[in-house]
């Protein structure tokens, strides 16, 4: 169960459906009565005498919910998965519409006694039907549905929260700063220059820079090295910060066609420290990796 995947529309949808199944138990038909010979005034949809209102209204309507809610709980690796030639939210959308055109003409039925009305169970039971098929089918659509539910973070913003900033200002992250890569103190390339910072002993950006002091002439002289052991240079990348704009799989690096391993989500800066035609290798905080060939829309640190 990944509740990364669920969006604000999902969680309109599970109310919807709560509010539909506390619908249900409320009278559904109220009479108008009173003396001793009246009996039971009023009625629920789990009334076998109201048959088929529970199963055609309020089941069908819950289901509805639910299958949207099992979709998206599948996560990416359900997003062709088809039943009949339909995926499950798109059923629960179909069921959703017939649950509330089915409660919608139920309201012109009934007896038609002055003194026989429909009771607070089956109006909130249409708006409950109102909301769930209403979000249910702009949710593709409207932006503010799409927004994922849970967040690590916040949205990155330049130069707060330790995340890139533009140069020179004042909130720009700067290498040590945050976990952001130090310079000269990166395990994974050497420890000189993390990340497209200066290495030691390079000039700061607005620093003069120093002349060389004679005695460290020597130290700092390239040392020849036989050409058996020079390992070719690597292309023209270079790793780098990237963050995504909504939640994406990692795939394995030895298997791009496997199941996934991992996930990169909004409002978190991943490393980037290979490239793979359009895809990327990604490292997750906890050192592992795994390539993400969606690479649209990315914001490089």
């Amino acid at each position: 169960m990944n509740l990364r995947a669920l969006t604000r529309g999902d969680a309109a949808v599970a109310g919807a459906a709560v509010l539909l199944f506390i619908a249900s138990f409320l009278p559904y038909w109220t009479v108008d009565c009173s003396g001793r010979y009246c009996g039971d005034t009023t009625q629920n949809a789990w009334s076998t005498e109201l048959f088929p209102v529970l199963p055609s209204i309020y089941l069908l309507g819950i289901a509805a919910a639910l299958l949207i809610l099992v979709q998206r709980f599948q996560g990416p690796a359900a997003a062709t998965r088809q039943v009949l030639g339909l995926r499950l939210d798109q059923w629960g959308i179909a069921f959703s519409v017939a649950a509330l055109w089915t409660s919608l003409w139920s309201l012109g039925g009934g007896p038609k006694a002055p003194s026989f009305s429909h009771g607070f169970g089956a109006w909130l039971g249409v708006i409950a039907l109102v909301v769930l098929a209403g979000v249910a089918a702009a949710s593709p659509l409207v932006p503010a549905l799409k927004a994922p539910l849970v967040a690590d973070r916040p949205a990155a913003v330049p130069g707060q929260y330790g995340y890139p900033g533009q140069p020179g200002h004042p909130g720009a992250a700067q290498p040590g700063q945050y976990g952001y890569p130090a310079q000269g103190q990166d395990p994974a390339f050497g420890g000189q220059g993390g990340y497209g910072y200066p290495g030691a002993g390079q000039p700061q950006p607005g620093q003069p820079a120093q002349a060389a002091q004679p005695h460290d002439a020597a130290a700092q002289a390239p040392q020849p090295t036989p050409a058996a052991q020079q390992a070719p240079a690597p292309a023209d990348f270079q790793p780098f910060w990237f963050a995504v704009p909504a939640p994406r799989q990692l795939a394995s690096k030895d298997n791009p066609a496997g199941a996934p391993v991992g996930e990169v989500v909004p409002g978190t800066w991943y490393l980037a420290v290979e490239q793979r035609g359009a895809a990327l290798v990604a490292q997750l905080p906890d050192g592992s990796q795994g390539v993400l060939a969606d690479t649209t829309g990315i914001q490089r640190g």
